[in-house]
């Protein structure tokens, strides 16, 4: 499964499937819990009103009525004791705060326990067969024993009474029989007294009717509503769906991310293949989007790198080829010397060439490792004042014709004198670089200064010499770059100094730029970077 898409939606498919197990159990306890309160709201009114008329009752008295309701209803009844009984004590908890308690023994058979008396601890039982049919028939008995006692202009009344008392799972109603929603032979059947159970509209909903002899009342019960548990056919259904649905989105945001991962794959693959040139386009600013800037990045990174290190090569290979020539050169002639002042004048000139290349090895090693990634900095507090004047000191005798002299200079106004953070080895390393190459171009002084401000600092090093054409600026850092107009080969060097001090400010977070110097008139290389580092 090589595809970002599809591993999307195997997992997303596990986590479906898993989900759908977890649903079907939740659903069949959802069922389970629904036909528990279906059974309870409809048994729950027949039996508070059975339980709180035998309440009063003597124990002979309540096993007569027991005993009738039993015969009359089809329902075996009993009364028994609650520590008798083989419930928990949730469930006995339950029957104590008033409520009815239905245990389903069947498919469509139940026990219905309900407390009869709290002080005496009795309980009432019933084994009912056809929940729905038998209860609604001990529901209209019970009913109409309890109106009867009542004069018929009242027994509506006393109806909503025990409605809202005895909190029945349905709706009760008496209404005069042309109102009733019967047909003749119905009507007929309820005006003699009989019980008859109705279709509602929609063919999910049950009426019953009973007449009550010697008034003009039908009691009405429902609509009773079948519970219908919700299938597991739905649930499959609705999963299906979803993980269409999922499916269809999953591939949307994902192709456009895939399509952009394969262009990544692609610049990678011709970068590898010699292609340094290659770039992935940049899209957006999310994770992929920034992948590709980054990329991109290191391809630029990369193809600066190589495009140095030939540059390097080639600029290396120019200049060992003179040093080298002269001492081939040499050595040919120190074989024909005929004299051992002549022989001592070749080796000399030799040890120079020696010089010289040892001096190109040192500035290629340091160039290459600041132009190769971050070094390892030391920074600590460097004091700038005796920094110039140490670098003064070493280089002002290379050349007695030229002055090189520590200019005015400004300390930080918040006391700190003139220590700043840095490196001190490559800082030390930069200002001589600029000093000996302000030396070999100046006429006869060479001036270096420094200020010290709250969050930058600056160094300046002067010369009076010619100076650099401002056309030139930017190109005189460039590695192994040597003008040959105002500053000449003859001058030495080999063209990385500059290079290397561009190089060391840049990783003290500062820069290095040129210009011409207002006093002695040659040039300025100025070298600014932050007073402390972060």
């Amino acid at each position: 499964m090589n595809s970002i898409f599809l591993r999307i939606y195997a997992g997303m498919l596990g986590s479906l499937v898993l989900v759908a197990l977890l649903g079907v159990g939740a659903l069949h306890l959802v069922n389970e819990v629904r036909s528990d309160q279906y059974r309870e709201r409809l048994a729950r009114g027949t039996f508070r009103l059975m339980a709180d008329n035998l309440a009063p009752m003597v124990d002979v008295e309540r096993r007569r009525a027991i005993n009738t309701w039993s015969r009359l209803l089809g329902i075996p009844l009993r009364i028994q004791a609650l520590a008798a009984t083989p419930l928990d004590s949730s469930e006995r908890g339950r029957l104590q705060r008033g409520q009815v308690l239905v245990e389903q023994t069947g498919p469509h058979a139940a026990t219905v326990y309900s407390l009869v008396s709290e002080r005496e601890q009795l309980l009432l039982s019933g084994e009912v067969q056809q929940v729905s049919e038998q209860l609604a028939r001990a529901t209209i008995f019970l009913l109409v024993d309890e109106l009867v006692r009542y004069p018929v202009d009242e027994q509506p009344r006393r109806l909503a009474e025990l409605k809202e008392a005895k909190q029945f799972g349905f709706d009760l109603r008496l209404l005069p029989l042309d109102q009733a929603n019967l047909d003749d032979d119905q009507r007929r059947r309820v005006d003699e007294g009989d019980t008859v159970m109705a279709l509602g509209k929609g063919g999910d909903t049950i009426h019953v009717f009973s007449g009550i002899i010697d008034t003009p009342w039908v009691l009405e019960i429902g609509p009773l509503y079948q519970m219908n548990p919700y299938p597991p056919q739905l649930l499959v259904l609705i999963g299906a769906l979803g993980l269409s649905l999922i499916g269809l989105m999953v591939y949307l945001l994902v192709r456009p991310l895939e399509q952009r991962l394969r262009g990544l794959e692609s610049a990678a693959t011709h970068i590898a293949s010699g292609r340094l040139d290659a770039r992935v386009p940049p899209h957006g600013s999310d994770s992929v989007g920034r992948l590709a800037a980054a990329f991109n990045g290191m391809a630029e990174h990369l193809q600066r790198s190589l495009g140095i290190q030939r540059e390097l090569v080639r600029a290396v290979s120019h200049e060992l080829r003179t040093p080298v020539a002269r001492l081939r050169f040499g050595l040919e002639m120190i074989a024909d010397a005929s004299s051992e002042t002549a022989r001592r004048k070749y080796m000399d000139g030799m040890d120079s060439d020696i010089q010289d290349l040892d001096k190109l090895v040192d500035e290629m090693l340091t160039y290459a490792r600041l132009e190769q990634g971050a070094p390892a900095l030391s920074f600590q507090p460097v004091d700038l004042n005796d920094l110039i004047d140490q670098v003064v000191t070493e280089l002002a005798p290379l050349r007695a014709s030229v002055r090189v002299e520590h200019g005015p200079s400004r300390d930080a106004l918040d006391g700190g004198g003139a220590l700043v953070e840095a490196e001190l080895r490559y800082l030390h390393r930069a200002l001589q670089n600029l000093v000996s190459n302000a030396m070999r171009h100046a006429e006869s002084r060479v001036r270096v200064s420094y200020q010290v401000g709250r969050q930058r600092c600056r160094v300046d090093v002067e010369d009076d010499g010619p100076g650099v054409p401002e056309e030139a600026w930017e190109r005189i850092f460039t590695p192994f770059l040597r003008l040959d107009d105002s500053r000449t080969r003859a001058s030495g060097g080999h063209g990385l100094g500059l290079s290397i001090v561009r190089r060391i400010t840049y990783w003290h977070g500062g820069r290095a730029q040129i210009s011409r110097s207002e006093s002695l008139g040659g040039a300025c290389f100025t070298l600014i970077w932050p007073r402390k580092q972060a």
